[in-house]
């Protein structure tokens, strides 16, 4: 798994939340393009499926690949109001995967910006709550919030903080649809602020103070192994970096630049095997293959990279 290598730690302050069991919407805030979506499938123990942006499935072959990443479009008014329609049929996958005692990923903000701040909730969160309530379903909401140290380097480090669980009964009973969707918004907005980290864009001192630093000790211990590490995979990163500047102005790079380095890397170890195999012989094919992810590791390790 390329995660470990891309990410210095990841940090999650309520560890036995992630074994709950469905039906379960986890409502998140969004800092990190698709990044967010990928972390969280791979820390639940539940399926996880994520719904995205809805621009984003018009390419009728992503469309196939996102559905086979477990994501489902959801579309704003901007995107045209014709696509609306399609958000009850992605609403009606949803209930059938919480029937199926599944778990969705929403972004309950609505759009993905890089930086520390939790941006006011829209409806959609709500919508498919009550939807779910509504057909008698028991499901559970779970605030999350998560924060990066960095959304343009390797090594960042993550920290997921969850927060109460909100379920039906969190609810009086109001007469319109309208009222039920504030009331439940301005309740998740509460719950979900202390989750979030707010910090201006360039507060160093206040990135260092949430997310903390490396040991003298530590990069003492892990400094040789991660300036090889960085010498052995300047090729990949270089690639990496390359493919993802092209999207340096939006906020998918930090995702482009993890996709391609886990596409890219098994392909890189396996050039790097051949390349020792055919100066050395079979026996030393085994070196690369452990080598090179020990010093991607030590390197992400090295130092908490902010910014």
């Amino acid at each position: 798994m390329i995660l470990p290598l891309f990410c210095h730690s990841i940090v999650v302050n309520r560890k036995e939340l992630l074994r709950t069991k469905g039906p379960l919407l986890i409502a998140s805030n969004h800092p990190n393009s698709f990044l967010d979506a990928i972390i969280f499938d791979i820390l639940f123990s539940l399926p996880v499926t994520s719904l995205a942006r809805g621009d984003a499935f018009k390419n009728k072959k992503v469309f196939r690949l996102l559905r086979s990443l477990k994501m489902l479009p959801v579309y704003r008014i901007r995107e045209g109001s014709e696509n609306l329609n399609t958000n009850y049929d992605t609403f009606d996958t949803c209930i059938d995967l919480f029937k199926h005692g599944e778990a969705v990923l929403i972004f309950s903000e609505g759009l993905c910006v890089n930086e520390w701040n939790l941006r006011p909730l829209k409806k959609g969160t709500a919508r498919l709550a009550f939807k779910a309530w509504d057909e008698g379903i028991l499901l559970k909401v779970l605030p999350a919030g998560i924060n990066y140290s960095s959304f343009r380097k390797p090594g960042k480090k993550v920290v997921i903080h969850f927060g109460d669980i909100l379920e039906a009964n969190s609810f009086a009973e109001t007469s319109t649809d309208g009222s039920k969707h504030l009331l439940f918004n301005k309740e998740l907005y509460t719950r979900l602020q202390p989750l979030v980290y707010e910090i201006e864009a360039g507060d160093k001192a206040k990135l260092t103070q949430k997310f903390g630093t490396t040991s003298l000790q530590r990069k003492l211990l892990l400094a040789p192994f991660a300036a090889l590490g960085y010498v052995l995979h300047a090729p990949l990163y270089a690639l990496a970096w390359l493919i993802a500047n092209r999207f340096k102005k939006e906020v998918h790079f930090d995702s482009i630049l993890f996709a391609v380095l886990m596409l890219g890397y098994p392909l890189y170890l396996l050039l790097a095997a051949c390349f020792v195999t055919s100066y050395a012989g079979f026996p030393a094919t085994l070196l690369p293959l452990l080598l090179l992810p020990f010093t991607a590791f030590c390197y992400a390790k090295y130092e908490v990279r902010k910014g």
